[in-house]
């Protein structure tokens, strides 16, 4: 089957050439065509380009776009999405005035959200799960990465892990695992961490490299949860078996972790919301995809990623939700795009460069999405008629788009 797209008032992300990300000033570079046509063959994009050079063949569906602009659909390299239950009573807890470290030290956070996984199904997780992805596919996501992380034993990581491979199995979308058994220290091992620390090496990570149920490993290093070393004891051990390292880090504190992930090679380092003059310097010319997550900062009224500062000291920068149940409940990525506009100060072409070529990037599948681009897969945003991509940002309260399409086919929104 092959598709055409023709009239489209501005097609946006049209790479020519193979470029993996784009840093500092090229984040300001978003080549487009206007009044252009889109040929969508077998799944990916077979061609492109102006209208007056649109090929007259027939064609097995042809759409009209006209005063309708097409980009490729978001890739959110950040999410928890596999979780049980929520956890709206600490969102008033926040409201009355406990911070984040307040609900975990008083037993809630991440502990909370385990303790719901550990007692949920397999059967009933998926479920849930199932609906959040398919909410945020609805939203433009063609491409997301799902962290493990809420179960914190073996078995219920396992238990989410195996959650996200069926997703893969039954989905369109792009997914990629990752194997967070590092969130937090469970509450039996709070006195004895290396002793958790070696479950997650001897025990847990042999059994997830048995049944290939992850492709990444990341740690959450940040005062009272997980140090330097442990972070660079993890990576190791996760590198053994061929898991490429993630890293939450920067969050509330900067103690090192920007420059562990560097050292470490890690495709990705995420949150960002601290940010030394050192560890900007650390990520300078390295392969190290910084990434911010600008709706947990909305949602836990910390600060914002300094992503001026970052982009004009010549960085890359990707963006993503932290879909979770305690500090972003939501994966609407059109809303990350807006606020990293609004509170972040990155212009409407960064913003769309990082929501999808880089956050690509931080998935390791930029090579599959995040572009128009000959042979990469059409998924693709096909938007309201709008006067420019810009009101994408701008309108950030009203969602733009009129279709969602996935490997070329139409997701019904």
């Amino acid at each position: 089957m092959t598709t055409l797209f023709k009239n489209i008032k501005e097609l946006i992300q049209v790479r020519t050439e193979p470029i993996a990300f784009v840093s500092g000033k090229a984040m300001s570079e978003l080549p487009t065509i206007k009044n252009a046509f889109l040929i969508v063959e077998k799944g990916l994009i077979s061609d492109f380009g102006s209208m007056e050079n649109c090929p007259k063949t027939a064609f097995s569906e042809v759409i009209d776009a006209t005063g309708k602009m097409i980009l490729p659909s978001w890739c959110d390299s950040h999410t928890h999405i596999v979780y049980a239950g929520n956890r709206e009573s600490e969102f008033v807890d926040r409201i009355k005035g406990l911070s984040y470290e307040d609900i975990a030290a008083n037993g809630g956070g991440i502990l909370n959200s385990a303790k719901k996984l550990q007692e949920t199904s397999e059967e009933a997780l998926y479920d849930q799960s199932k609906e959040r992805l398919e909410e945020v596919i609805q939203l433009g996501t063609g491409a997301i990465e799902i962290k493990s992380g809420y179960g914190l034993t073996t078995e219920a990581e396992l238990k989410m892990l195996r959650v996200i491979k069926r997703l893969k199995e039954h989905y369109p979308i792009e997914i990629k695992a990752t194997f967070l058994g590092a969130h937090a220290v469970p509450a039996e091992y709070k006195e004895h961490k290396e002793a958790y620390l070696k479950l997650l090496i001897e025990d847990t990570l042999p059994k997830i490299a048995k049944e290939h149920l992850a492709e990444y490993i990341d740690i959450f290093c940040e005062t009272g949860y997980f140090s330097v070393a442990d972070t660079e004891l993890i990576l190791e051990a996760g590198k053994k078996y061929g898991l490429i390292p993630k890293i939450h880090v920067n969050q509330f504190t900067a103690i090192g972790g920007v420059q562990a992930g560097v050292h470490h090679n890690a495709l990705s380092v995420d949150h960002l919301e601290v940010m030394r003059d050192e560890d900007i310097e650390a990520l300078k010319k390295t392969n190290t995809m910084p990434v911010s997550l600008p709706s947990c900062s909305y949602f836990l009224s910390i600060p914002y990623t300094p992503a001026r500062k970052m982009i004009d000291a010549g960085l890359p920068l990707a963006l993503a939700t932290d879909y979770n149940p305690g500090s972003t409940p939501s994966g609407n990525m059109n809303f990350v795009v807006s606020t990293a506009c609004i509170k972040m100060k990155m212009t409407p072409e960064e913003a769309l460069n990082a929501a999808t070529l880089n956050s690509a990037y931080a998935m390791g599948i930029a090579d599959k999405v995040g572009s128009i681009t000959k042979g990469k897969q059409a998924n693709l945003i096909l938007t309201k008629p709008i006067n420019s991509y810009g009101f994408i940002p701008y309108s950030f309260g009203t969602n733009q788009i009129e279709k969602v399409y996935l490997k070329g086919k139409e997701i019904s929104v």
